[in-house]
């Protein structure tokens, strides 16, 4: 899948994966192919301007980290970012549910009229 393809979904699945602890950006990228299995793709030019947008909303905060000669910036989940995630969560079920219930309804029970 492709980034357009996650569009509306992108903070959700960049917070969830740096719930566990600080990650930099290829990390991140990483973290959400894997829990994927590979089926979604982010690219760079996609995650670091979201990255950046949720910083500025108090979601992340960042840090330069030192690997070698090496510079990179890790990204850690704030407690606003938390809440946020939480309520990314409760939207996201209502949504594959409220789907979910068009794609997939329940057969009728017997004895109702449809």
């Amino acid at each position: 899948m492709k980034a357009s393809e996650v569009r509306g979904h992108l903070d959700g699945l960049l917070l969830s994966v740096l719930e566990s602890g600080p990650l930099h950006g290829y990390a991140i990228i990483t973290a959400v192919q894997d829990r994927s299995n590979g089926v979604l793709e982010l690219r760079k030019g996609t995650i670091y301007p979201a990255l950046n947008r949720l910083e500025r909303l108090g979601l992340l905060s960042s840090a330069w980290e030192s690997v070698g000669e090496r510079r990179r910036r890790c990204y850690e989940l704030t407690d606003a970012g938390r809440r946020s995630l939480a309520t990314e969560r409760t939207v996201w079920k209502e949504f594959i549910t409220a789907i979910g219930s068009v794609l997939d309804p329940a057969p009728p029970t017997p004895g109702h009229a449809t």
